[in-house]
């Protein structure tokens, strides 16, 4: 069956064609905003169903994979900084301190939704301002839940991680995303699979 990520993400098109599977890509433009009462991790959760569903029910027959994260700082959720402005000042209140990131996923077929959800846990370094500025105007990071992009240099930010899943804080968790394709009789490891585009 057809695999499509939904998803306009560069980072999670990048994971995904680690596993060598054929796939297309469809953006599900859905509201993201939190619902009253909504914890980060239903957030997530939410979401990561949301998108898989509406690209599901625009192809029929596909397989397809939503997926969506949320950062958690001190109970709060936070969101992509946007601006440096923005970026500056959540890496500020972030020095030496716990941030946790839940990485949502949701596979469909349109019939039947698995629903996981991978968390990973980085306690950030005491940072001031001249590491903080260095490190914004080199990688940009303004697009990034938490300001920080541990793929690249934002990995230098880190006192340590935390996760079942090194993937999972890039947004797309492989492991867990492996085994739901599995249950739907999609084996990454087939030997006959082409090459993503």
């Amino acid at each position: 069956m057809p695999l499509v990520l939904a998803s306009n993400s560069p980072y999670r098109r990048a994971l995904l064609r680690r596993l060598k599977l054929p796939f297309s890509v469809e953006s599900p433009e859905i509201d993201e905003s939190p619902r009253p009462d909504e914890t980060p991790l239903e957030l997530a959760l939410r979401l990561a169903r949301e998108k898989a569903a509406v690209i599901a029910a625009r192809h029929p027959g596909a397989l397809v994979i939503g997926s969506d994260q949320v950062a958690v700082f001190q109970g709060q959720a936070i969101g992509k900084p946007g601006s440096f402005e923005a970026a500056r000042d959540q890496l500020r209140r972030f020095g030496g301190r716990d941030v946790l990131f839940h990485t949502a996923l949701c596979v469909t077929d349109g019939r039947r939704d698995l629903l996981e959800q991978v968390p990973t846990e980085c306690r950030f370094l005491p940072l001031d301002d001249a590491r903080i500025e260095y490190y914004l105007r080199a990688e940009q990071p303004y697009d990034t839940a938490g300001s920080a992009k541990a793929e690249q240099l934002g990995v230098a930010l880190m006192e340590r991680m935390r996760s079942d899943d090194p993937t999972a804080l890039i947004g797309l968790p492989l492991i867990a995303l492996c085994r739901m394709l599995r249950d739907f009789g999609l084996e990454p490891l087939a030997p006959s699979q082409e090459t993503a585009s």
